[in-house]
């Protein structure tokens, strides 16, 4: 499809957790606080590392932001699972968005944390690069990701899966 669209500003990314996005199928972002990133900036079939695909996301850090208010207390620290969940998101994204049905969910991948993202960060980056999509009786997108705080590279993330699932697969598997 050659028509899509490839950035999204912060409106539709809530529209798409809404499910209003033209052509979206099931899959859904997470609304604030849960979403974590304020816009994609470029989202490719082709193109990334493995010649797979792509997605390129933004957050704009401020101190007010919720984690830092509790994640600790004195020592204002983004929790590193929030950053990893980020880039599941883009995964999950990435398949709703070339329009493959179901319900997305992580499912693993590998992280190394070099660093954290602070109060005092201007912006958080984010990117995946696809490395494979399964089109099947489940769709299965593994991706290889990246974190950087202020430019400087501070998670990386090797086979990160997300699957889409439908109503019944997953009632049969309990994921709901």
């Amino acid at each position: 499809m050659a028509d899509r669209q490839h950035a999204f500003d912060y409106e539709e990314l809530l529209a798409h957790g809404r499910g209003e996005l033209p052509g979206q199928g099931d899959a859904r972002l997470p609304a604030p606080p849960m979403l974590m990133f304020d816009r994609i900036t470029d989202i490719q079939e082709t193109g990334g590392a493995h010649g797979k695909g792509l997605v390129r996301a933004e957050l704009d850090v401020n101190p007010d932001l919720w984690f830092f208010q509790c994640h600790f207390i004195g020592d204002p620290v983004m929790p590193g699972c929030l950053g990893l969940d980020a880039i599941w998101q883009m995964t999950g994204f990435f398949l709703s968005w070339i329009g493959q049905p179901g319900k997305g969910r992580a499912l693993g991948g590998e992280i190394k944390f070099t660093g954290q993202v602070t109060n005092d960060v201007k912006l958080v980056e984010y990117g995946i690069d696809l490395k494979r999509v399964m089109k099947g009786r489940l769709t299965l997108g593994i991706a290889d990701g990246w974190v950087k705080a202020d430019g400087k590279v501070i998670y990386e993330a090797a086979n990160l899966r997300v699957g889409l699932f439908t109503e019944t697969q997953m009632k049969a598997e309990q994921l709901a």
